[in-house]
């Protein structure tokens, strides 16, 4: 279980605003590549089904991120606030990657998600689909980290 002693603003309740500000740290936080950081803002115990695996606690995070990213080179994704209430969200997403062969994919989902009163994610459910691209089809362009605060969304991207 998570603690008070390092909560993850915002917490539940969400209104419109703080879904979204969750979702905008999510993407920031994934997009860094980094599985430790990503890990922290779940719980200890978070369970996690993505695509057909099934993933429990932040060590399982940790390596599962390590091996997503290993496979998925220059990764960029965005998040995008689907829905909320009281302590869930739903986000659908997109993200750009290739393979060792130079192969470029966009990756379509959407995920639920669970909070605890302390701001962690305690359960994430995960849907993606690979569409093998053209890299002249490309959309995700910006340099390795954050997404710019003025690249466009997934909807003003028709995505």
């Amino acid at each position: 279980m998570s603690t008070p002693e390092n909560p993850r603003p915002p917490f539940p309740p969400f209104d419109a605003e703080s879904a979204a500000q969750k979702v905008r740290l999510a993407e920031d936080a994934w997009n860094s590549r980094e599985p430790e950081r990503v890990s922290l803002a779940y719980t200890p115990d978070s369970v996690w089904r993505n695509r057909a695996e099934f993933v429990s606690g932040r060590p399982a995070i940790v390596q599962f991120l390590q091996r997503k990213w290993a496979r998925e080179l220059d990764y960029r994704l965005i998040k995008e606030l689907w829905a909320f209430s009281g302590d869930h969200i739903a986000v659908r997403f997109a993200y750009e990657w290739h393979d060792d062969s130079g192969q470029w994919f966009r990756s379509y989902g959407n995920e639920n998600w669970e909070f605890d009163a302390h701001g962690f994610m305690q359960r994430r459910l995960a849907s993606i689909n690979d569409l093998p691209i053209r890299e002249t089809v490309r959309k995700f362009h910006w340099p390795a980290g954050r997404r710019p605060d003025d690249h466009p969304s997934l909807s003003a991207l028709g995505l």
